[in-house]
């Protein structure tokens, strides 16, 4: 029986519930999302690839100013400190002309491979140093772990792959650079120059294709990596909706309190009508206050009794109406006007008391 009682415990705890909105919130807090990286580079590479294709030439003759200035003017300036100084200001910011575009291309592709995947999200936890990433036994695991298998054939696939269509590409303009011999050396610079936009295009295209099944697979593993033990969501469901045994404390705490306020209210009651044993309804007529006389307090059995009890003690009348203390107590709620139906027979109780009172 205890080996069975066990046995029970631990498949209680396998993850295979799907994990809940809450859970899923807290994983993208810390940074744990489904995207692959294949997507970010071939993106990436066929941003800035298209980019070079379409302001190429103007980089090419911003390196080529660059080359011909170097050896035509500062060639001829002195070694001096001041020169060399406006020297590396100049080639700097030549420099930047032409690194600057593609980065700033390459930071836009990234935002929005990242953002068509997981949308915006900016999470500390994942940067956050944490000296367990650093524990040898875990980094040797990771390495001989499936995942790892995975990533390894993977890159080896794409290895292969991207060489293949560049090998394609080389290939197909076999003859053309077979007579670069013949050209002129601007023409085999802008011949090498396109052969590698091309190259780096179709590879991204490639690499694009490729990363399809990775998005899949991540989308898989983060679905496995975040699956829950059926104690998990019971013990999620608590932290939300709070632990039933406080709940159930906290609901008879209410119950307790709201009876205590609704006994205070009994001694201003005007009259009590009861089963009589079973049923108290304790009502009360203030014109300042209603239009209409209003239930102050009810209950049944020993609620009742007490109702009874302190209305004997603080000389409120009490009238036995079988019929109209058992529709009030179904029909009313405390605080509640009487509805029109029991307005005559409301009316002539208070009648009835108002004029013992008079006559005592």
């Amino acid at each position: 029986m205890e080996l069975l009682r066990l046995d029970l415990q631990f498949f209680n705890q396998e993850k295979t519930e799907k994990a809940t909105p809450k859970k899923r919130q807290d994983s993208r807090k810390k940074g744990q999302v489904a995207k692959s990286q294949d997507i970010n580079t071939a993106v990436m590479l066929f941003f800035i690839f298209v980019f070079l294709i379409v302001f190429g030439s103007f980089m090419g003759e911003t390196l080529t100013g660059m080359y011909t200035y170097s050896f035509t003017e500062f060639i001829h300036w002195e070694l001096t400190a001041a020169n060399i100084e406006s020297l590396l200001f100049q080639m700097t910011i030549e420099a930047v002309k032409v690194v600057l575009p593609i980065m700033g291309v390459a930071m836009v592709a990234a935002f929005l491979s990242n953002y068509i995947q997981i949308g915006f999200l900016f999470s500390g936890e994942a940067i956050k140093f944490d000296l367990k990433k650093m524990d040898p036994i875990k980094g040797i695991k990771r390495i001989f772990s499936a995942r790892a298998i995975v990533e390894l054939l993977k890159s080896l696939f794409k290895i292969v792959s991207i060489g293949t269509i560049c090998f394609m590409v080389i290939w197909i303009n076999k003859d053309e650079m077979m007579l670069l011999s013949m050209k002129s050396l601007n023409e085999s610079i802008k011949f090498f120059g396109e052969l590698t936009i091309w190259m780096g295009v179709s590879s991204s295209l490639v690499l694009m294709f490729l990363a399809i099944p990775d998005y899949i697979y991540q989308r898989y593993d983060y679905e496995k990596n975040i699956r829950m033990s059926k104690q998990d969501v019971k013990d999620e469901h608590k932290n939300i909706e709070g632990d039933p045994l406080i709940k159930s404390r906290m609901k008879e705490r209410q119950r307790q309190m709201a009876q205590q306020r609704m006994m205070s209210e009994v001694p201003e009651a005007d009259v009590v009508i009861t089963n009589p044993t079973h049923y108290a309804i304790a009502i009360k007529y203030d014109d300042e206050k209603s239009e209409a006389p209003y239930v102050v307090a009810k209950g049944v059995d020993y609620i009742a009794l007490k109702i009874k009890e302190i209305a004997k003690a603080n000389e409120v009348m009490t009238v036995e109406n079988r019929w109209l203390a058992r529709s009030l107590y179904q029909s009313v709620e405390i605080d509640d006007e009487i509805p029109e139906d029991f307005y005559q027979a409301v009316a002539e109780v208070l009648a009835y008391v108002y004029s013992l009172q008079r006559k005592a």
